[in-house]
């Protein structure tokens, strides 16, 4: 059994290019021994608050904070239903904050987050926020943009450009907050390979880069550097919203072990019908009681007329009533033991289950060839190139004979020494975008 010990990640935020604060949030709840990660794993979360003021920023807060709490407390349950748990009790407690105070009604947040556990990857969504998963050469996404251009297109009728192009990007179908109940999508458990690199980030990310663009300098990059390249890289083609990211790549450790004899998931819990020792009354059964009783009355009435069995020449009632009377008492002793087994059994029924092997939901949604290509790094080495017309002489100079070494690394096949050349030039942006805003920092980083 996997230790979950030799996954590494790396997680950055930063505020972007046009916004005054950061309504980004992120977690990471690591487990602090081999036990721990059999019973609740690693917990990833981005979150993307909405919201006038700082409403937005708190909703997000409140999400990262709680949801990583909640799941832990709840580690008790399987982690689908511990991670549906937390995510639909913070929406109930981001939904009161927002009506305890005028400033803060309506606020809410995306919620995105990622279980690895010894049977997979396991996907909680709200928003449009994504997951993806990389392995090989090709990008996953895990989970499913609840916005209203994803819901035009799988309406049907319309391309993805279509419904991009029919509707606005940032208006989205479900959130955390905003009303007290939500509905939450769970996506997997997906099996892990070892190297499969995960990503996580807020709709400021994947709303600048394609699909294979990320797959590409996740694929590529080592977790730390992939992340600020990625956060680059939106900073470079403008990052108009907060830009929040997570990668992390699982190990030998993390490879998925499946078995039959697994225990399945409970998904629900026992109705508080059970409490106390003894199911539900079974009604239909005490129901089909009183039927078969009834018929079985009338039949003997019917069989016996006067109170003497009938004539036996008749044939008719000395041959049909008294099968009848028969088959409807045996019914009726039937449905008798079988309200009375009904009645002592826990009411367990109503509990569902995942068994091993079986997955939630529909993911992935989509899929995307990430292979290193010259046609795949010359559209990032293009934005670098004219975001670095801004940039003081000596750092665009610089930047420009980078450029020039990763188009040549890329034209003789070297793809990965370009994509490590591209992430350099990509930090010589981001440098002189820290030192304009008076940052330190380009938002705070995090790495195991």
């Amino acid at each position: 059994m996997g230790k979950g010990t030799s996954l590494i990640y790396s997680d950055r935020s930063d505020v972007g290019r046009r916004r005054a604060n950061n309504q980004d949030s992120r977690s990471v709840l690591p487990p602090s021994s081999p036990q721990q990660y059999r019973t609740r794993g690693w917990l990833f979360l981005v979150a993307d608050g909405m919201g006038a003021h700082a409403a937005g920023e708190m909703a997000s807060g409140i999400a990262a904070e709680r949801v990583p709490l909640v799941y832990e407390k709840s580690a008790h349950h399987s982690p689908a239903f511990a991670l549906r748990r937390s995510i639909e009790q913070t929406n109930a407690e981001i939904n009161a904050k927002g009506e305890s105070a005028e400033e803060h009604r309506g606020m809410g947040t995306t919620c995105t987050t990622l279980v690895l556990v010894p049977r997979g990857a396991l996907v909680g969504h709200i928003g449009d926020s994504r997951v993806y998963r990389v392995r090989g050469r090709t990008i996953d996404q895990l989970s499913r943009d609840h916005s209203l251009v994803w819901e035009l297109e799988l309406a049907g009728g319309m391309s993805r450009e279509q419904a991009a192009g029919a509707a606005p990007k940032n208006i989205i179908t479900r959130s955390m907050g905003p009303h007290p109940e939500v509905d939450v999508d769970l996506e997997g458990p997906f099996p892990v390979e070892e190297g499969d690199t995960f990503i996580l980030c807020s709709d400021g990310l994947s709303g600048q880069l394609e699909d294979a663009e990320i797959g590409l300098l996740a694929a590529e990059l080592e977790p730390r550097e992939a992340t600020a390249a990625l956060v680059g890289l939106a900073l470079v083609r403008g990052a108009p919203d907060n830009v929040t990211v997570i990668v992390a790549r699982a190990g030998a450790e993390e490879v998925s072990k499946v078995s039959g004899s697994d225990p399945p998931w409970p998904l629900t819990e026992a109705s508080s019908a059970g409490a106390g020792g003894g199911g539900a009354l079974p009604w239909k059964w005490l129901a089909a009681a009183a039927v078969s009783l009834f018929v079985a009355l009338v039949s003997v009435g019917l069989w016996r007329g006067d109170g003497s069995p009938a004539p036996a020449d008749t044939g008719l009632g000395g041959a049909v009533f008294p099968v009848l009377a028969a088959g409807a008492l045996l019914a009726f002793l039937v449905s008798i033991v079988a309200a009375f087994i009904g009645f002592l059994t826990p009411a367990d029924g109503d509990v569902r289950v995942l068994p091993p092997g079986r997955q939630l939901g529909k993911g992935p949604y989509r899929s995307s060839s990430c292979a290193a290509a010259s046609g795949l790094i010359e559209p990032i080495v293009a934005s670098i190139e004219t975001a670095s017309a801004g940039l003081p002489d000596a750092e665009r100079e610089r930047t420009m004979t980078i450029l020039a070494s990763v188009r040549r690394q890329a034209a003789e096949g070297a793809f990965h020494e370009a994509v490590v050349a591209a992430a350099q030039a990509l930090s010589i942006y981001t440098r002189a975008v820290e030192q304009a805003r008076g940052d330190t920092v380009a938002g705070p980083t995090s790495e195991s």
